[in-house]
Parts: structure tokens; C-alpha cells; sequence
């Protein structure tokens, strides 16, 4: 399945392509930034995309662009978070340093915070559920997108996110107090939801920062979708996986607008298109890959299911965290339009 998925990714960027003219003899290169490893499941996807924008610009035969190259645009991907974290690939966005980055919701955030409502805990906890959102919401954030002078040509996703830890399992709320939860250090929902338990202290980090810490016992609780886990190689250091769904984790590839509008019309348009072609690639194949990393990770850890009552439990956290994020974090209306969406 999945080699179909790349072959159908491969035709369909270059269908969707535009030849760039002889004339141009500039090769133009967008700097994009992402977290994931080139050999993960994203980074195939976009060497995919790479090589079909590189073939569909690719210079008539003998010719040559002045950086001795025979194709007008090129796809440049800094991986494994070699531009930073994701705020730092948005501050360099801003600042011309970086042309594009492929960023989760946290990053998102950082462009217009409240994409951040489709994280929220407890709401949109399959894919049905946050399609059915997303859509809803689309226009309006792609559109702050564009305020902000951000392009979003593809959303993408990350992976169901579920609680993993070690030497312990965390069933109910109360299983946090006195363990050590990483918390993303953008991030604005999951150390509310931890106030709301109550005698917990996160451990702020950017993602880079993550597996030192495990490897040192300085944080014992991750909450990530499993394929993530296994990629970043966090789950190899921890042992214990449950089963209960928080939030269905998202992305999306974005771009500087001005840097786009400097691009000939024609390249300007084959981003736009084959950067919603990847996006749709991701989606499919990253919610496949997600199901099975979960299930590997199933086969090597414990499992905890979380009883109806404990599930009972972390219902009202959610809850609680969600009206505390509506008194400033995030307008109130949208809270309740998030929450109706997910009914």
C-alpha cells in the first residue's frame, strides 16, 4: 500500500507541475525546515515531491541555469530540526532566512494561535471527527495564514497522540503527580491541562531536547503520536503505552508569502499546487503509518487501558482545561464551535 501511495504521489506532483521556461537561467531555491528525519515517512514524502518539482522545471537538453544546474526550482530540506525548533523556523521565516518549514500545530500557533483549538484535549480524537473540523475551519485560518503573510498550501498530519511513560502507566489523571511530563515549550494547552490535575511539574523543552532528557530519566512522560515516538526514537526509551486517544496531532507545510511572490508566476503556481498535493499525500499515508506504529509499539510495551471511570476521570480534566483556555487563550466562541464540532 504504502509504495502505492508514494508512485500515486510521484504522478500526481507532476501532473500538477508547470515546465519553467528556457529563458529564466536562475535556479531557484525554497529553504524548507522540518523536525522529521529525511528517512522517516515525511521525509519520503517530500524527496517525492523534490524530485518531481526538479524533473517538471528541468531546462530544455543541453541547457544550464547559472548555479550550473538543469532545472529553474529546487526544493532545499534542512531536516532533523537543523533550522531550530519550530519557533525558530517561524522566526526565520519572518526573517527571510527560511523560505518554508513543514511545522505541527505548535508552530501553527505561532503564526496564528488559534489553530491551537484543533489540539485541544478530549475533542477531536479520530480523523473523522477532526476532518469534519478542520473544514469547518479552514477558510478563516488559512486566511489569517495570508494576514500574517503566510502561505498554507497543504495541511498534514501527525499521528493519534496517546500518554507514554516508564516504569509506570498512566491510566488516570492522578498517575502524573510527582512524575516528570515533557511539555513542548510553545506550548499553551498542555500545561493548563496539567494545572488542572494538580501537582504536576512539566519539564519545558523544545523537541530536540527530548531525547537527552529521556536518556538522563530527567522526563518519565511523553504524550506523542506513536509514529513520532518511533521516529524520534523516544520510544525506546520508554515502556509503558496507553491506550486512550488526547487529541489527533496536526500539520501543515507553509510558506513566506513574500518569498513566494518573488518566485515567476509560473513556479509561484507549481508551489502552491504540488505543496497541496504533498499535504493530501501526507495525510493518507502519515494516519496509515501512525495505525501502524501503534501497533508495534503495542507488541513491545505494556499496555494500559484506562478503566471507564479513569476515562470518566480525564473527561472532566479535558473539560475543566478546555473553559480554563476559554477565558483568554482562546475566544470563548470558538471554544464552543470547537466543541460542537466534535459532537
Amino acid at each position: 500500500m504504502l509504495r502505492r501511495i508514494a508512485a500515486s504521489l510521484a504522478l500526481s506532483l507532476l501532473a500538477v507541475a508547470t515546465t519553467a521556461s528556457a529563458e529564466e537561467k536562475k535556479t531557484e531555491s525554497i529553504k524548507i525546515g522540518t523536525l522529521a528525519p529525511a528517512e522517516s515517512p515525511w521525509g519520503q514524502v517530500f524527496k517525492t515531491w523534490q524530485r518531481a518539482v526538479r524533473e517538471r522545471t528541468k531546462l530544455p537538453d543541453g541547457q544550464k541555469t547559472a548555479e550550473g544546474k538543469d532545472y529553474a526550482l529546487d526544493l532545499s530540506f534542512f531536516w532533523n530540526g537543523q533550522q531550530g525548533d519550530e519557533a525558530a523556523m517561524v522566526t526565520k521565516m519572518k526573517s527571510g532566512q527560511l523560505d518554508g518549514a513543514a511545522i505541527t500545530a505548535v508552530g501553527l500557533g505561532q503564526i496564528h494561535p488559534q489553530i491551537l483549538v484543533l489540539q485541544l484535549p478530549g475533542l477531536f480524537t479520530t480523523w473523522e471527527k477532526l476532518d469534519k473540523a478542520r473544514e469547518a475551519l479552514r477558510s478563516d485560518f488559512e486566511k489569517a495564514m495570508e494576514a500574517a503573510g503566510f502561505s498554507l498550501p497543504g495541511w498534514g498530519d501527525v499521528g493519534l497522540a496517546r500518554r507514554l511513560s516508564k516504569g509506570f502507566a498512566v491510566a488516570a489523571p492522578g498517575d502524573l503527580k510527582g512524575k516528570k511530563p515533557y511539555v513542548w515549550r510553545e506550548d499553551s494547552i498542555t500545561p493548563a491541562m496539567l494545572q488542572v490535575i494538580g501537582g504536576v511539574t512539566p519539564v519545558p523543552l523544545g523537541v530536540p531536547e527530548v531525547l537527552p532528557n529521556l536518556n538522563t530519566g530527567a522526563i518519565d512522560v511523553v504524550v506523542a503520536p506513536a509514529l513520532a515516538a518511533e521516529q524520534l526514537q523516544w520510544a525506546s526509551r520508554l515502556d509503558t503505552i496507553n491506550t486512550q486517544v488526547v487529541a489527533a496531532t496536526i500539520g501543515a507545510i507553509v510558506f513566506s508569502r513574500s518569498r513566494l511572490d518573488q518566485l515567476p508566476a509560473d513556479l509561484r503556481t507549481l508551489m502552491q499546487d504540488t505543496g497541496k498535493v504533498a499535504g493530501a499525500a501526507l495525510t493518507t499515508r502519515i494516519r496509515n503509518e501512525d495505525a501502524a506504529a501503534f501497533a508495534r509499539l503495542k507488541g513491545k510495551m505494556t499496555v494500559s487501558n484506562s478503566t471507564d471511570a479513569q476515562l470518566a476521570e480525564w473527561n472532566e480534566v479535558f473539560k475543566k482545561t478546555r473553559a480554563r483556555l476559554a477565558q483568554g487563550t482562546f475566544p470563548k466562541d470558538l471554544v464552543a464551535k470547537a466543541e460542537s464540532l466534535a459532537r
